[in-house]
């Protein structure tokens, strides 16, 4: 074990990598973030924010010799910097498990080589790729195989030749065309694993997006419990097979009453923020206690609960991003009875950027989602168009 006061590191730095540098100062821990934005949100609070790239290989050395244990907040972080590290030091989740889940292609091939539901695909390297794809994928979406997220560098394609244009568009990135599926609702489970196998899973979560972001999540989900229990033993049986260590989150589509899984992340998780008010044990301290060789904590969820993000244009008058700039009426959220703001410190506001969100809980599921609803009306969030 890994225990306090020791130095923790944390690659990334942004609102999630904030609220695992909270969890680990609450447990007694220091930690250092190497983050190459110098407004990072992880950083501003850390005990010490390395401000270079993900491979500076210098700073990487301070950090081995200074850091007990290195995690990562998200995804894109190169896994040549995690194999780097791990000569040195412990990291998890380790740079196979996270080069995995960078890669669109590698986690299709992955969920087919393990025999786990998924949505049907073509793997498209060339235009000629296009050509061949089978006719019944369309309509699909095209998506970069590399750094896409919230709906970014992914294109709704009707036909081979809409996809080829995107494609171009893309500027001949690798991309995974993926048949469009009907859609009975979109679900995600978050869950800790330890080193030594112990897998311990959250409820399963229901989620609405607006616009390719996630927009709003109830927990538990209103689901069938019997599909809800086969999420959790799906994403368990993913981290088993990546020999993942750490928080991961696994996000499923359900499709006329069948789980689909649509990607997975290898961190903690947007749907997975009402953990630090609606549960005994955060998505966030698991991530400290799995990082550490801990005991990983009780996730039973003592609450109902609403998680609603707060996007950047609610900066901005009308939710133009041209016009007036001016702080949202907070005072509106905090009137709200078991209403729980966080905003995460982010310099500048940006149409689509994740600026803070809120969580009700209570004791009624339905009286939760009505308040949260009515809070997410009254503070400004737009539905999509």
């Amino acid at each position: 074990m890994i225990l306090p006061p020791a130095t923790l590191g944390m690659l990334g730095g942004g609102q999630l990598g904030r609220f695992f540098v909270a969890a680990a100062h609450e447990m007694g821990y220091k930690v250092w973030v190497l983050d190459p934005d110098p407004n990072s949100p992880a950083g501003l609070i850390a005990d010490r924010h390395l401000n270079v790239g993900y491979e500076d290989q210098a700073a990487l050395d301070e950090m081995a010799r200074a850091c007990a244990a290195v995690s990562t907040e998200f995804e894109n972080v190169p896994a040549s910097t995690l194999e780097y590290l791990a000569k040195s030091v412990p990291v998890r989740p380790g740079a196979a498990a996270v080069a995995v889940c960078q890669n669109r292609i590698a986690e299709k091939s992955f969920l087919r080589d393990n025999g786990l539901p998924h949505g049907a695909f073509a793997v498209i390297l060339a235009e000629a790729d296009i050509a061949a794809a089978d006719p019944a994928l369309f309509p699909a979406i095209l998506k970069v195989a590399r750094f896409g997220y919230d709906g970014k560098g992914q294109a709704r394609v009707k036909s081979a030749a809409e996809a080829l244009d995107a494609f171009r568009a893309f500027k001949g990135e690798a991309c995974v065309l993926e048949a469009m599926l009907p859609l009975d609702c979109e679900v995600s489970v978050v869950l800790a694993r330890s080193a030594s196998g112990e897998v311990v899973p959250f409820p399963t979560v229901e989620n609405q997006h607006s616009r390719g972001i996630l927009d709003v999540s109830i927990a538990p989900a209103w689901v069938n419990p019997q599909l809800a229990a086969q999420a959790q033993a799906c994403a368990a049986t993913i981290a088993e097979k990546l020999g993942f260590v750490g928080t991961l989150a696994v996000e499923f589509f359900v499709t006329n009453g069948q789980l689909v899984v649509n990607e997975m992340a290898p961190r903690p998780h947007n749907s997975g923020h009402h953990t630090i008010d609606a549960c005994v044990t955060s998505q966030y301290e698991q991530q400290v206690r799995a990082l550490c060789g801990l005991p990983l904590g009780d996730a039973t969820q003592h609450s109902p609960s609403v998680m609603v993000n707060l996007l950047g244009e609610l900066w901005f008058e009308n939710g133009d991003p041209a016009g007036t700039y001016r702080e949202p009426d907070w005072a509106l959220l905090y009137a709200v009875p078991g209403l729980r703001l966080h905003l995460y410190g982010k310099h500048e506001a940006r149409h689509g950027r994740k600026m803070g969100h809120f969580t009700v809980i209570g004791n009624g599921p339905k009286e939760v989602l009505a308040r949260a609803l009515g809070a997410r009306r009254d503070i400004g969030v737009r539905d999509e168009d």
